[in-house]
């Protein structure tokens, strides 16, 4: 009808705005259609998806969000670090031939009931067939065994700590980025902990490198405190494993047992969320001056929490290291 009306003799503007309604774009554009083939070709085209652009069917959307539950993009030889939306369209597109965009690869990621996460570390030097066997064999044999000796299984490790830490969020105006005023002067302390799931925890705050000397000191103070044989759980390092700390425990075999972790799996250590708590809530809430000042926030932190029986067990609800509680 608008064509026609313009052979009559109308104009594209008089056709466009007073008479059709339409848009002067579009009608300039049938114009030209007419003129290069005629009123058929303004006949509408086919609507719907293009050929290969159809949505996922129900056997291969389940495929495809159990590959990204299971698997990383590198490990599917994709070239990407992270689930994106646009590498899990990459992967629809290489496994079914489907083209979609990121909008509708994201549509899929929360109908299949997942959302942008900040991911957590972990090592390619884990086993998990070892961290496997750890949490359904040795460690629930290791708690038979502890029960079986009326022992305390305690969970042990070391961290270090540094003036120049911050933690936390603070206000400010949009896009001025809040600044924090510390020391220039770089120093530090050290600490060696142990808790366990009723709430006991023990401590030692110190100067220089953990050695040997240091580790079986804390051990020692453990055994001067404690009723009860203790079971201590550890990881790998190389003070854990060394000839004298060894040697110490085989002479106090009755009373102490020290059982390593699998390696590269530190989120099943319960004491490493006493790590973040001291990070954050005795180091990040205050600003040291000195190391002396350091150590002894430090301190008043700690003995608070032998205090706080109930914030240690809390410690043990995470879900990684539920499997302790």
């Amino acid at each position: 009808m608008v064509v026609q009306a313009v052979r009559d003799g109308m104009t594209q503007i008089a056709a466009a705005k007073k008479t059709y309604g339409v848009s002067l774009r579009a009608v300039s554009k049938w114009m030209k259609l007419a003129r290069d083939g005629g009123l058929r070709a303004l006949r509408p085209g086919k609507r719907g998806r293009l050929p290969g652009s159809g949505r996922l069917n129900h056997r291969q959307a389940v495929r495809i969000r159990r590959l990204i539950i299971e698997r990383l993009p590198d490990q599917l030889a994709l070239p990407f670090y992270l689930w994106t939306r646009e590498s899990v369209a990459r992967l629809i597109e290489r496994e079914y031939g489907i083209t979609v965009s990121a909008w509708t690869a994201g549509r899929y990621l929360k109908a299949w009931g997942m959302s942008a996460q900040r991911p957590v570390r972990r090592a390619y030097e884990r086993n998990d067939a070892v961290i496997e066997r750890w949490l359904n064999e040795d460690y629930p044999q290791i708690a038979k065994e502890a029960k079986r000796e009326k022992a305390t299984i305690y969970w042990g490790d070391e961290m270090g700590l540094r003036s120049d830490h911050i933690s936390g969020t603070s206000f400010a105006l949009k896009g001025q980025t809040p600044v924090v005023r510390a020391t220039g002067q770089r120093f530090g302390c050290n600490m060696v902990s142990a808790i366990t799931n009723r709430g006991e925890l023990s401590f030692m705050v110190f100067e220089g490198t953990f050695r040997n000397a240091t580790f079986i000191e804390f051990m020692k103070r453990m055994l001067r405190q404690a009723m009860r044989k203790i079971y201590l759980i550890v990881d790998g390092h190389p003070v854990h494993r060394s000839v004298a700390v060894r040697q110490f425990v085989a002479d106090n075999a009755e009373r102490l047992r020290l059982i390593r972790l699998p390696g590269y799996c530190p989120e099943l250590n319960p004491d490493e969320l006493l790590n973040q708590d001291v990070k954050t809530n005795a180091l990040g809430k205050s600003r040291p001056t000195s190391k002396a000042e350091m150590i002894g926030t430090v301190h008043r932190h700690l003995h608070r929490r032998q205090k706080e029986p109930h914030v240690i067990r809390n410690l043990f609800k995470e879900k990684h290291v539920r499997y302790a509680a």
